[in-house]
């Protein structure tokens, strides 16, 4: 296995602490996070992948094997074509909620940065 992903076997006596660390490392990629974005909207074929993502497609093959071995998506063949979809809708909520803490992050360094702008504080009519 990868640098990404924990073995099972060492998953079971780690700390918790250690595993939660390895599960955000394998989100750790932005074609990683892009892909579970698209998942989290409905199943795609990796052919519908490809041009929503812009890498190659070796590329986006390792990210998604990747993901596969940290049981986020899973795939099913059809014919030739190899579909993915989220394993859980809670991927998806952890999405969100990244979503959500990083705009709180920004409002509050956008209300850091005006403060600096006007040392003065905020004018009252």
């Amino acid at each position: 296995m990868g640098v990404d992903t924990p073995r099972p076997s060492s998953v079971a006596s780690a700390p918790l602490y250690q595993v939660k660390a390895e599960f955000f490392k394998t989100l750790g990629h932005p074609v990683r996070i892009r892909v579970l974005e698209l998942l989290s909207e409905r199943e795609y074929a990796v052919a519908e992948l490809l041009p929503e993502i812009g890498v190659e497609a070796a590329h986006l093959s390792q990210q998604l094997a990747v993901l596969r071995r940290a049981n986020l998506v899973v795939s099913r063949r059809e014919g030739s074509t190899v579909h993915y979809s989220l394993t859980s809708p809670q991927v998806a909520e952890l999405l969100t909620v990244a979503r959500e803490i990083l705009g709180g992050v920004i409002t509050g360094q956008a209300e850091l940065l005006d403060s600096l702008r006007n040392p003065a504080g905020p004018t009252r009519s």
